[in-house]
């Protein structure tokens, strides 16, 4: 897997088929980065595989033609067989270490750090990104039920050298302050895959993110 995008966490779309109104996910991903998105993960819990892939390569495609990187949620298997840029980790998924074995040292390999502790384990990792979570409790992420807040964005990304982004329940209103916290971008699901137009969602999400980076820089 060899990586030919480069990196932006400035406005990362995790999608949810669930939440996108009933509209496809091809069709909010191509309006999501028309409207400024920066990467995008594909996370899909209750598919099977073979849908999963299909599903990944049309994607896939979509994101190619502007230039965005694809993640796959979780599933190592599926971002190889699509050629995918790289996958997104939880704490009960694959272990990194075995991930960029088999991933190899040119895919991004995001991981999730939920708690001080984990920030401590994944600051001695060669992760490409940190999903910092939740930032806000949020209904996409039930198991998460305590917030770490503007406070533990914070800490985590003093902790943390890898670059940051937050995510859970952050839209327009709340966004500058994750970025002041230290976070370096944002990662949406609801604000994005629930907007009645995902890419005005997304230039609002990526041009509040972009001037509170310009702020505190």
């Amino acid at each position: 897997m060899t990586r030919v995008k480069k990196l932006d966490p400035t406005l990362y779309l995790v999608t949810d088929r669930g939440l996108s109104l009933g509209r496809s996910l091809q069709w909010v991903v191509e309006k999501a980065v028309k409207g400024g998105t920066t990467l995008v993960q594909l996370r899909e819990k209750d598919l099977d595989t073979r849908p999963f892939i299909e599903s990944a390569i049309s994607i896939k495609k979509i994101l190619d033609h502007h230039g965005v990187p694809l993640l796959i949620n979780d599933r190592v298997d599926v971002a190889l067989a699509v050629g995918a840029d790289g996958v997104h980790l939880g704490r009960h998924d694959m272990p990194y270490e075995l991930a960029r074995k088999i991933l190899g040292r040119d895919a991004i390999i995001g991981l999730s750090v939920e708690s001080y502790q984990q920030a401590e384990q994944v600051s001695r990792l060669e992760a490409d990104y940190i999903a910092i979570s939740p930032v806000y409790t949020t209904p996409t992420k039930e198991e998460l039920t305590e917030a770490l807040g503007l406070e533990g964005v914070s800490r985590i990304t003093g902790i943390c050298p890898q670059p940051a982004v937050g995510i859970g329940s952050i839209k327009t209103h709340n966004a500058a302050d994750v970025i002041r916290a230290g976070a370096d971008g944002i990662a949406v699901v609801s604000g994005i895959c629930s907007a009645e137009d995902p890419g005005e969602a997304a230039r609002e999400l990526k041009q509040v993110v972009q001037q509170a980076r310009n702020l505190s820089g």
